[in-house]
């Protein structure tokens, strides 16, 4: 099991904030900077250091965002972000350097988008941070008109095209009347064959192995079952239109 850090090297996060200093301003750009030259020639741990951060950093922009912190969405953070209580200090100096920061998210997830790698569309890795902070939005028991526009506009940033993100907002919202074929991103008109090797590729693609080898920590697993649960009952509804016709 990886943690969400590399944890048991404490001395990262030591490195990291000691890089950025203590103004906020800009602080989240300088975070970015300091993961791309602290961790250069390690991708692994910068991929890792990455998506820690991110669910951070822009936890607190989306707190800030709809301006009410409740206790159910900072338990939710917490059941994302496992750290050991001697790294609570360096996780809130991180928190509060996000919720100060006068640059906003939008220059941040700009720059994090940029670590992705590949510079495509749909970053399985920036979806995963897409999936966390879902988690979080949604833990008061609703995802609120501004989050949701925050979430809308991350998901931009990072290059998630509108269908791939409406798909995302069904998986997490239960939404009423979703379409399966939405879901799994196909047609009604593509022959079931084809309907069939895309939700093998999808079930592949969000495999737990996938998502360890993203970094992913294991608590976003549970996310990953409702990402399954509703790809599985997408299929079955559209499996069963093509045994009625």
């Amino acid at each position: 099991m990886f943690d969400f850090l590399c944890l048991n090297v404490s001395s990262l996060w030591e490195r990291l904030l000691g890089s950025v200093g203590d103004a906020a301003h800009n602080a989240l750009s300088r975070v970015v900077e300091a993961i791309r030259t602290l961790f250069e020639g390690d991708p692994e741990t910068r991929r890792r250091v990455s998506f820690s951060v991110a669910i951070i950093a822009l936890s607190a922009k989306m707190a800030k965002a709809d301006g009410a912190v409740v206790a159910s969405e900072v338990e939710a953070f917490r059941q994302i972000f496992d750290f050991p209580e001697e790294e609570a200090r360096n996780v809130a100096r991180l928190y509060n350097l996000a919720r100060q920061d006068v640059a906003g998210y939008e220059a941040y997830a700009e720059k994090l988008a940029g670590l992705c790698g590949s510079g495509d569309q749909n970053c399985p890795m920036l979806e995963n941070v897409i999936d966390g902070l879902f988690h979080i939005a949604k833990a008061d028991g609703m995802v609120h008109e501004k989050e949701m526009a925050f979430l809308a506009r991350i998901a931009e940033i990072f290059r998630i095209d509108e269908d791939h993100f409406r798909r995302i907002q069904a998986r997490h919202m239960h939404l009423e009347g979703v379409d399966p074929y939405m879901v799994l991103g196909v047609s009604p008109k593509d022959d079931f064959s084809a309907i069939r090797k895309r939700y093998r590729h999808l079930v592949s693609e969000h495999h737990p192995d996938k998502l360890i080898a993203r970094g992913v920590p294991e608590a976003l697993h549970a996310a990953a079952n409702e990402r399954m649960a509703a790809l599985n009952a997408a299929y079955a509804a559209i499996a069963r239109e093509h045994k009625a016709a």
